[in-house]
């Protein structure tokens, strides 16, 4: 057979299709640049394997367990005209070049490209860090073979995540409720919220007190903070644990008697300068971004959510603004070193540039040495100002981010000076105070010209002395002192995790990788878990059920070190140290004394659902967390005062915006108390019989019928139906009447609603006649307020009164005006939060069609259905119109129009 005829052509295929654009500037004439927007084949679901796999050691979890867990892998169905697409280019090539990212995702999608396209002509693997001409061409003189050992490293993290959540999940949806999901880091993320709040709940507030002042010599005044009492330090909140106790030794406790005495006898004391003590400050400049910091930075100094940030940078690299975005490595490449170098010479001085080049360690437990930091693109790094014209918004300010944090990295330490005061007098009572004051002053900026790195919230922070001048003072001398108060102090709980220090404590543990934090935090906030209050991020109350699962029957799969350690196995395999099938083996069947995921499943025993879903707060209320949501239950039996019979315990409903650590005991009774009745017995409808009552439901306070079920002696006097040869049917259950229902008036409470209100309430829609054509018109009650219709055609009425005394005349008169479409009076907005830092236009909450929304009159965005108006922050509305912007438009697809058929050619 003749070999095929070469034509030139080299396909090259990448994972987006504005990487494709980019690269193909580059790549010139021959190249042939093609997307696979992204995987293009992933585990199906076990229930869509084929008939015949059901029933094997692959049915389970689309993995052949008993078979070196090699997984059965299919094409997705919104893949398969793609991978035809590449493949009718394939035909055409002499050389394929697999270009997907460096990372292990893109080497595992790379080899399902090898694995699918199945090409019969020379493969090459093809990396950059970076779009630009010089890492491309660069990229071309360093081809290589696929890694197989990356392919292993990924593929066992892909099959390890399903053996996770597919034996662990289910065991959610039975004690705990259905549609819950487990994951190897996911679940391990949501313990650490958990933790934090549970240190919060458990926390013990203490109190001291202290004193400032204002001293000075002339016209040169500072504030001083009192610091020792005869000799001994003032205690401050560090010197408290989380039980309110005191621990440090040698320290003086101050109340607010003892304070308020002290700075009382101070008045009129002679203040004196004690000592004066002077020393060199050096801070340095930061490191380059990794994915974790540049995504704990953007959280602090953009506000931006740790997956905005990732879809504002993943556009930057597609479209070559900056190198690759997800790296664990804060080294920079000869070439950035240079740039960079050069840059902050040019733009600050020469002296702003130290004599060799910065290296940065990796402080990451599983740092990986191999990829790059991220920086701007190219050989040379274009300033803020010359993209400016090409960036606009979130991708602009990011950039910029990149960009300074980038180049302070390779500029000098800047330098000053530290000055302490210690300054003191004797009190009228005999106690000697002695305060202390403490300032830094900048002499040479250094990296601080470009740059200074944000911080998180911490524990104890006192007032920063940074950047504060002190007097020119000198042992001995005289100071005059006024405003000497005593000051109150509480000891303050552990800080809730943000984004940004969440992000940070994985790193610092180990757990994860970077480049999957961003989407795990996001999944945790999906699937109910986590919710953002402000910035921080509050656990919810089913959250506390799901680990306190996990830690009871699945201990090491939420231990920090265990999710670790198995990091740090998936990283021995990435560098061909160990295989992933006999890794697998183990972490699913176990090994002698160390019993592996199946065992546990296996042998969990009998898990108390009750006791998993319960949550002690006060002395007899316990929280449950039910199939509707938490609530309070006393566990105190409550007697009817008519009857004295024992009744079903009472309860009461938690609010969805009160957090765990704030439903203290007291809180706990104050709900109790307050809780409206459950269920009030009305009476009986005259009509029907039935018992009528009102109701607290989850969605509001309504009334229903209670329709009894039929005796047995009805049961049997059913009519029997017979089959063709005479014989009788078995007696069909009888299917339950739907009772009656009707929500409450806003102006109504299960409270006071009477018997005949609720009968009038149970009959709507009320039909109020026709209209001349003979069109039924009703008037009833509906999500937005009272309305009528009479087909497809509503029109809204007044007020819920209105629906029980409007005529048939009035709703003729409001069907004979105009139906009005957007012309309705102005209705001012919900809430408002000043201008948007993007669009500078003013950022309202208004009432729409679907549910409130955000708006700055560009861009809307709905109100996320797990946030309340009151709980939403100026900070959520701007990251939410930021996450908005970063999508993009929506893209609506366009109807095939069919092309008009061709005349025939006239018959000459």
């Amino acid at each position: 057979m003749p070999s095929k005829a070469k034509t030139g052509k080299k396909l090259v295929i990448v994972e987006s299709p504005a990487k494709s654009k980019t690269i193909a500037k580059y790549l010139g004439e021959g190249f042939i640049v093609e997307a696979s927007i992204g995987h293009i084949r992933d585990l199906p679901q076990p229930s869509d394997l084929p008939a015949e796999l059901k029933k094997t050691s692959v049915g389970k979890f689309a993995v052949d367990i008993e078979n070196d867990f090699k997984p059965y892998y299919v094409v997705s169905p919104d893949k398969k005209k793609k991978v035809a697409e590449l493949k009718a280019q394939l035909k055409d090539a002499d050389a394929l070049y697999l270009a997907t990212d460096g990372d292990r995702e893109g080497e595992a999608i790379a080899w399902h490209l090898l694995e699918v396209l199945k090409p019969k002509v020379p493969v090459y693997r093809m990396t950059f860090g970076e779009i630009t001409k010089e890492a491309i061409h660069r990229a071309m003189d360093n081809l290589r073979d696929v890694d197989s050992a990356l392919v292993d490293a990924q593929e066992t993290r892909r099959i390890l995540d399903r053996l996770y959540g597919y034996e662990i999940s289910p065991v959610l949806w039975r004690k705990v409720a259905r549609g819950l999901s487990a994951g190897r880091v996911q679940s391990v993320v949501t313990r650490m919220v958990v933790d934090r709040e549970r240190e919060r709940m458990a926390f013990k507030s203490a109190s001291y007190w202290d004193l400032t002042g204002q001293f000075g010599t002339g016209s040169a005044t500072f504030k001083a903070k009192l610091a020792a009492v005869d000799g001994a330090k003032v205690a401050s909140g560090r010197d408290f644990n989380d039980d309110g106790v005191l621990t440090s030794a040698n320290v003086v406790h101050l109340n607010e008697e003892l304070a308020t005495s002290l700075a009382a006898g101070l008045e009129n004391a002679d203040f004196r300068v004690r000592s004066v003590d002077t020393k060199p400050y050096t801070r340095r400049p930061a490191a380059p971004f990794t994915t974790s910091t540049l995504q704990q930075e953007a959280g602090r100094k953009l506000r931006f959510s740790s997956k905005s940030t990732m879809q504002i940078a993943q556009r930057l690299y597609e479209n070559g603004y900056i190198t690759y975005m997800r790296t664990d490595s804060s080294a920079l490449s000869d070439e950035a070193l240079t740039a960079a170098r050069r840059q902050a010479s040019e733009l600050y001085g020469p002296e702003y540039v130290p004599q060799s080049p910065r290296v940065y360690a990796n402080k990451a437990a599983n740092a990986q040495e191999a990829h790059e930091a991220i920086r701007p693109a190219g050989d040379s790094f274009r300033t803020p100002a010359q993209v400016a014209n090409h960036l606009s918004g979130d991708a602009f300010r990011l950039y910029e981010l990149i960009w300074k944090r980038t180049i302070a990295s390779q500029m000098a330490d800047a330098k000053g000076s530290t000055a302490t005061i210690r300054l003191g007098a004797v009190a009228a009572d005999g106690r000697d105070a002695e305060f202390s004051a403490s300032g830094t002053v900048i002499t040479f900026p250094g990296f601080l010209a470009a740059y200074e790195e944000g911080k998180d919230e911490s524990r104890g922070d006192d007032d920063s002395d940074e950047a504060r001048r002190l007097p020119n003072v000198a042992k001995d001398d005289s100071l005059t002192a006024s405003e000497i108060v005593a000051v109150g102090h509480e000891t303050s709980p552990p800080p809730r995790y943000t984004e940004a220090s969440l992000t940070a404590e994985l790193e610092k543990r180990g757990i994860g990788r970077p480049s999957t934090y961003a989407s795990t935090i996001s999944t945790i906030q999906d699937r109910g878990y986590v919710r953002k209050q402000g910035s921080a991020l509050v656990p919810s109350w089913i959250a506390f059920s799901v680990i306190r699962l996990l830690e009871q029957h699945f201990t090491d799969y939420v231990d920090y070190e265990f999710t670790a350690d198995m990091e740090g196995d998936l990283d021995k395999i990435a560098n061909g140290q160990a295989v992933g099938a006999a890794w697998l083996k183990h972490f699913y069947y176990g090994e002698d004394a160390d019993p592996g995921l199946l065992s546990i499943v296996n042998n969990l025993g009998e898990i108390d659902a009750r006791e998993i879903n319960s949550v002690p707060i006060a002395e007899g209320i316990t929280l449950r967390v039910g199939k509707f949501g938490p609530y309070l239950e006393s566990s105190i039996p409550t007697v009817d005062p008519k009857t004295g019979e024992v009744v079903e315990a009472a309860r009461a409903n938690v609010p969805e915006d009160l957090a765990p650590d704030e439903l203290t005991a007291a809180k706990a009774v104050e709900l109790m108390e307050t809780a409206a009745p459950e269920e009030r017995v009305l009476g009986t409808d005259p009509h029907t019989g039935h018992t009528i009552v009102a109701k607290n439901g989850r969605y509001g306070a309504y009334v229903t019928e209670i329709i009894p079920e039929m005796t047995e002696e009805q049961l049997a006097n059913q009519p029997v139906e017979y089959y063709k040869n005479g014989k009788p049917k078995p007696p069909k259950k009888p299917v339950k009447a739907k009772p009656r229902t009707g929500s409450l008036f806003k102006s109504m409470s299960v409270d006071t609603i009477t018997l005949d209100e609720a009968i009038q309430l149970m009959s709507l829609p009320r039909v109020l006649g026709e209209d001349a054509e003979g069109n039924p018109i009703t008037v009833q009650n509906g999500r937005f307020g009272p309305y009528l219709k009479k087909g497809t055609d509503s029109r809204s009425i007044g007020s819920e009164e209105e629906i029980f005394t409007i005529t048939l005349e009035q709703a003729l008169e409001i069907y004979s005006q105009p139906k009005q479409r957007g012309a309705r009076a102005s209705v001012p907005p919900l809430a408002e939060f000043g201008p948007d830092p993007v669009s500078e236009k003013n950022i309202v909450v208004k009432e729409g069609r679907f549910g409130p929304y955000i708006t700055d009159g560009v861009t809307n965005i709905t109100v996320p259905r797990a946030t309340s108006l009151e709980e939403l922050t100026r900070e959520q509305a701007i990251e939410l119109l930021a996450e908005k912007r970063a999508k993009g438009p929506v893209k609506r697809t366009a109807t095939a129009r069919k092309a008009p058929a061709r005349k025939a050619a006239a018959k000459k």
